[in-house]
């Protein structure tokens, strides 16, 4: 049945101008849902796993992309992290503001991303390794419909540190246009202690590149 079909009738005392008058709210919805699916479809391109990729540093981005895929912004022309703050995928609650004065290390992964598997157990030894150098990492999980399978991937690798669940990546979304953005799946960021991006990875990190990304943020005073 169409959409037309289906619609309620209407009164037989509509004239032409009650009708016209309604048709502009209805198009108004059309457009409004256009628009909503736009939003979810560039959620779901964002979330795509993928092994890496780099951006240039052309324009008013002001960071550069190594050649080990890395991408760095100095001190001084960083841009802030946005607000990410909401339920972690054991139901607490989490804000990265409340880690200010700490460097941060930001991993956006899914249980469903093989290369996310392959990286956690990098990411649990440097985390560990760190933890009492004021370094916080903190997750970002998303495309996984429920907290089960990513409830199953942190007890499987035995991760440390909480994770945000964001199922439709809405969190990742919140990141400017020409920052160090989130960009593919997995992609880690290094947040320094101003809460500033400092360094991008849109890859799979072993666990000497994870140091060699983290060391000089860490380092800075």
């Amino acid at each position: 049945m169409s959409a037309v079909s289906s619609a309620p009738p209407c009164s037989n005392r509509s004239t032409p101008a009650s009708r016209t008058h309604r048709t502009r709210p209805t198009r108004a919805r059309s457009r409004a849902a256009l628009l909503a699916a736009g939003t979810a479809a560039a959620a779901l391109a964002l979330s795509a796993c993928g092994s890496g990729g780099t951006s240039g540093g052309s324009g008013n981005t002001r960071f550069i992309t190594g050649t080990d895929g890395v991408a760095t912004v100095k001190k001084g022309e960083r841009k802030p992290a946005p607000d990410l703050s909401g339920k972690t995928v054991d139901g607490k609650q989490l804000d990265l503001a409340d880690y200010k004065g700490k460097v941060v290390v930001l991993n956006i992964w899914g249980s469903w991303c093989s290369p996310c598997r392959a990286e956690a157990p990098n990411l649990v030894t440097v985390a560990k390794d760190t933890a009492a150098r004021g370094v916080q990492f903190v997750g970002i999980n998303t495309r996984d419909t429920s907290t089960q399978p990513a409830v199953a991937f942190e007890q499987r690798y035995a991760v440390p540190y909480p994770s945000l669940y964001d199922p439709t990546g809405k969190l990742m979304l919140r990141f400017g246009k020409g920052t160090l953005n989130p960009q593919a799946i997995p992609t880690t960021l290094v947040i320094d202690r101003d809460g500033n991006i400092a360094a991008r990875a849109l890859q799979a990190l072993s666990e000497d590149k994870l140091r060699r990304m983290l060391d000089p943020v860490l380092a800075e005073k």
